[in-house]
């Protein structure tokens, strides 16, 4: 399997990673985190998958998707932290006031998980975040240590991935989810040469 992670701009694929089985569903589509908490519980429905579709013709894309082949398989969200929920939440610091991007969303379609996907996911969207101006990526996976994380509430990654993928604890966080507490971590693309 070669694994090849692009720019998250062709709607029909984030849909098939992200996307309902049916329209009317209220699924997450990754805005959680991305709109503030009102216009994300007013857009109900096909209107989530509009929405996200807008964003898949802005510049930058929402995101990176991970290919296998033709075959999108996995999904991750970043964004600069001033345009997500992250720049206001209470349990999440705010370290300085660099222009950090947030790297919150990891998520690799049923039948495709064990096989890498996640870790090209994670090494993708830092190359996305460094093409379009970041210092700094931030992440805030679960810090579970050996225990087992309900694939469901997975979608913020584990703290091992990241570390795998360079980044190192910068603080605690008051979040939990899932049971486990979550930690804020970091990659600073500053002193990395490509």
């Amino acid at each position: 399997m070669s694994i090849e992670v692009r720019p998250a701009s062709v709607f029909e694929d984030v849909r098939a990673v992200l996307g309902p089985k049916s329209p009317d569903a209220n699924v997450c589509w990754c805005l959680s985190y991305r709109i503030p908490s009102k216009l994300n519980n007013e857009l109900r429905g096909p209107a989530r998958g509009e929405y996200v579709a807008e964003l898949c013709r802005a510049e930058p894309s929402p995101g990176v998707l991970a290919y296998d082949g033709d075959e999108p398989v996995g999904w991750a969200g970043v964004a600069p932290r001033s345009e997500t929920a992250f720049a206001r939440n209470r349990k999440i610091p705010q370290l300085d006031d660099l222009p950090v991007w947030s790297l919150w969303c990891i998520r690799v379609r049923p039948g495709h998980r064990k096989a890498g996907i996640s870790h090209a996911l994670i090494a993708g969207a830092v190359e996305f975040a460094r093409d379009h101006g970041a210092p700094v990526v931030e992440a805030y996976p679960l810090d579970n240590g050996d225990a087992r994380v309900d694939l469901t509430m997975a979608y913020a990654g584990i703290r091992k991935n990241f570390e795998r993928a360079g980044f190192t604890k910068a603080a605690d966080t008051s979040s939990v989810l899932a049971g486990h507490p979550r930690v804020l971590m970091r990659l600073d693309l500053r002193s990395l040469s490509r």
